[in-house]
């Protein structure tokens, strides 16, 4: 069981620079884990394309196969947990940066990175969920048990065309939130409203220049995926006892803030580390996923590309021109 197959594979040279392209892979060059996986679907994350292209320094080891998400059959597998033929998800953890990920016909992966696939959950869904989907449900529920409900008032969204952000706000929606998008994209209205945003809130109505410490308060909750200015003025428009899920940092990793929020209106800002999250959260976030978190958009916002015009996708997400998710088919 050792004939090559295909795989997604980056590489560095001698002079540093990051190139990746499709090549072959045999079984003895996989890494060490308890779970053999046949891949059916990958996808694609914003932190893929930084991998791929070397803009982002992502990568720990090379060679690598890239893909941080992969969702397929087991093949094999050491876990008492896993039999053949079993449907499983692996995201997140070293997949993909420091370990031979979904971008590969095969994987194999520690037991403890690996997921059921829940009832209500085809592999397909799975990755046109992906780590997108689990970090925009991570967040939500981590919001929840911090006492976010619906009758507590609006939730903002910000970078909400994104594929974390589409998705959030698919999710609130769904769970009843009055959803307010804060997007730069104009003329994305239409399908933040299909997703089911309650209200647009444009960036270019912000002075953000202007925000002071605390301004009316607007939001119970907010799904943060932009940081910098941006994050600050969510903190500073937060309600009473608001909770805020810091998700990502698309314009910025700082934030110049005060303890204002916090101090006089008992707001939490809360960290949303999907890729370490373990289990059982990890196992209770799918699960919601494949229930009351499933979004009712999710066929209308993902596109399917072969394996073979991966190569040639990383570049749009760079450009920050995708919307939505991408499925990477793997099997044929």
């Amino acid at each position: 069981m050792n004939a090559p197959f295909k795989a997604l594979v980056i590489n560095q040279d001698e002079n540093r620079k990051v190139t990746s392209g499709l090549a072959s892979m045999t079984m003895d060059q996989l890494d060490a884990g308890e779970v053999l996986i046949r891949v059916h679907y990958s996808s694609i994350n914003y932190k893929d394309a930084l991998a791929a292209t070397g803009v982002g320094k992502i990568i720990r080891r090379f060679p690598c196969a890239g893909g941080i998400d992969m969702s397929g059959e087991v093949v094999e597998s050491s876990d008492s947990r896993f039999r053949a033929g079993d449907k499983v998800i692996a995201t997140s953890f070293d997949i993909g940066v420091a370990h031979h990920g979904g971008y590969a016909e095969y994987a194999r992966v520690p037991a403890a990175w690996v997921v059921a696939l829940p009832d209500g959950l085809d592999l397909f869904e799975a990755m046109a969920l992906g780590t997108a989907g689990f970090t925009a449900a991570l967040g939500i529920v981590r919001m929840e048990d911090n006492g976010l409900t619906p009758a507590g008032g609006p939730v903002v969204v910000t970078g909400a065309t994104g594929g974390v952000g589409g998705l959030a706000i698919d999710m609130l929606s769904r769970l009843g939130y009055h959803t307010v998008a804060l997007t730069g994209k104009a003329s994305e209205g239409d399908y933040l409203k299909m997703l089911g945003a309650s209200d647009i809130r444009l960036r270019s109505s912000i002075d953000f220049d202007k925000v002071r410490p605390l301004e009316a308060g607007e939001w119970a909750g907010a799904v943060d995926n932009v940081g910098g200015q941006i994050l600050h003025w969510v903190l500073a428009t937060m309600k009473q006892a608001g909770v805020v899920a810091s998700i990502g940092n698309a314009a910025s990793f700082n934030i110049n803030t005060t303890v204002f929020p916090f101090i006089l209106r008992g707001v939490s800002l809360l960290g949303i580390d999907s890729g370490y999250m373990g289990f059982p959260t990890r196992q209770r976030v799918w699960d919601r996923l494949a229930t009351d978190l499933k979004p009712r958009h999710l066929a209308a916002v993902t596109r399917t590309i072969t394996f073979d015009e991966l190569p040639g996708a990383f570049d749009a997400f760079i450009q920050g021109t995708v919307k939505g998710r991408t499925v990477v088919r793997v099997a044929d």
